[in-house]
């Protein structure tokens, strides 16, 4: 009887919505221009880390994540193996098998092709705005519409961003030295999330290992700053979780 009201509440969820797309537009519309600017950011610095414009192209139309981009630039830089900068890209990308584990109660009863295109448009904000409006799992009308409203424009703006950046990156002169504008941009977008002792602990653990680690071969100390900086951050939130149980 719960599987046959599963299956008939579910049309509710997947049809199209237009109140609830134009609000899931509206909701995210603020985001556009600072994850435009964060594209085109992350262009200029693929051009300039090497990369040739169909390869930079091709990486922000298949990748479509700054931080695991900007990542893996100094290792294809150096020349480093190939399974280094996977395994560097997806420890950077580990957060969105979180927001994966969290969208799929929602959205389970949708066919796999459509879960894995709204896996590839999604992005932190996004995701986040949507558990903000639906923090329940109940089905609920306009629920895929509003989600998106949400991503659909913020994967453009990105694109648009990150392929005006891999174009204008071509033209710029290379005595600007425009490679660092990645580095500038990860710091901006890094500085506010350091909220709480377990994110700036993680971040300064993370600082130090790479500056003691920079001699590795294929930037290997990148990779393991990433993984310190983590664990670090975890065992930091699970120890003041346990603590404020006992006092409580």
């Amino acid at each position: 009887m719960t599987e046959m009201s599963s299956t008939a509440t579910a049309p509710c969820v997947a049809a199209h919505h237009e109140p609830s797309w134009r609000e899931g537009v509206r909701t995210g519309l603020p985001s556009l221009f600072g994850i435009g600017a964060w594209g085109l950011v992350v262009g200029i610095a693929m051009v300039k880390s090497g990369l040739t414009i169909p390869q930079s192209l091709g990486m922000t139309l298949v990748v479509f994540a700054g931080s695991a981009q900007l990542a893996a630039l100094p290792l294809i830089a150096a020349n480093a193996p190939i399974w280094v900068i996977f395994l560097t890209a997806l420890v950077v990308n580990l957060r969105f098998v979180i927001f994966s584990a969290l969208l799929a109660p929602h959205f389970s009863h949708l066919p796999w092709r459509q879960r894995l295109a709204l896996g590839y448009v999604a992005g932190d904000m996004t995701v986040a705005l949507f558990l903000q409006k639906y923090p329940s799992e109940a089905p609920q009308v306009g629920k895929l519409s509003y989600l998106k409203g949400l991503l659909y424009p913020n994967w453009a703006s990105w694109q648009i961003g990150s392929i005006a950046g891999i174009f204008l990156g071509s033209a710029v002169p290379a005595e600007w030295a425009l490679g660092f504008a990645g580095t500038l941009a990860i710091i901006c977008v890094m500085i506010p999330l350091m909220a709480g002792r377990p994110a700036l602990a993680g971040v300064l653990v993370a600082g130090a290992v790479s500056v003691l680690a920079h001699d590795l071969p294929y930037k290997l100390g990148l990779l393991a700053a990433v993984l310190v900086g983590m664990l670090t951050a975890m065992v930091i939130e699970e120890t003041a979780e346990k603590w404020r149980s006992k006092r409580g």
